[in-house]
């Protein structure tokens, strides 16, 4: 079976992804509210949709600002649910704004959205999936894996082979114990 560090590398699309973020430390809670937006976005299509499409979801969720996307009404929505440069799923907008007001309560109790992973870090796949589905919507195992893994609070995102493991070991994600 290959794995992404086999595929990715010199792919226009994702070998930017897989050499400079995916499995890195975020500590941005924009950032981390958009690759959870993105991997809801993922499921049923393929990552490289996604990776096509990111720079139009960024400008249509607004560089993916919590707060802004938090205050979405109805137009927005109808935006969204227009804009055939994004994907054009009711379940997964709402989700996202749905998600952002969610996360905006979660800053108030704990300061920021990583302040809230950390504090409940560190946990099994299961856990953290019982966790996701009590507290946002649309947040499967799968999406919930791949959003853990790519934010660097679970392992998994390289193996130990690959040049870029050692690189997201430098930076400490959450998962690594030295």
């Amino acid at each position: 079976m290959t794995s992404y560090c086999d595929s990715a590398p010199d792919h226009p699309w994702h070998g930017p992804y897989h050499d400079h973020e995916y499995g890195f430390p975020v500590q941005d809670d924009d950032i981390l509210f958009e690759r959870l937006i993105l991997e809801i976005n993922q499921a049923g299509l393929s990552w490289l949709t996604v990776l096509k499409k990111r720079d139009a979801f960024q400008r249509a969720f607004d560089r993916f600002s919590i707060e802004k996307v938090a205050r979405y009404g109805d137009q927005e929505r109808e935006r969204l649910l227009n804009d055939a440069s994004i994907i054009r799923n009711r379940l997964k907008v709402n989700a996202a704004i749905h998600n952002a007001g969610v996360i905006l309560d979660l800053k108030k109790e704990y300061g920021t959205f990583k302040a809230w992973l950390d504090a409940h870090h560190p946990r099994s796949l299961s856990e953290w999936t019982a966790l996701f589905k009590r507290t946002f919507r649309f947040t499967g195992p799968e999406i919930v894996n791949e959003f853990l893994m790519s934010t660097g609070y679970l392992s998994g995102a390289h193996r130990e082979e690959c040049p870029v493991y050692r690189q997201v070991l430098e930076q400490s994600p959450p998962w690594y114990k030295r």
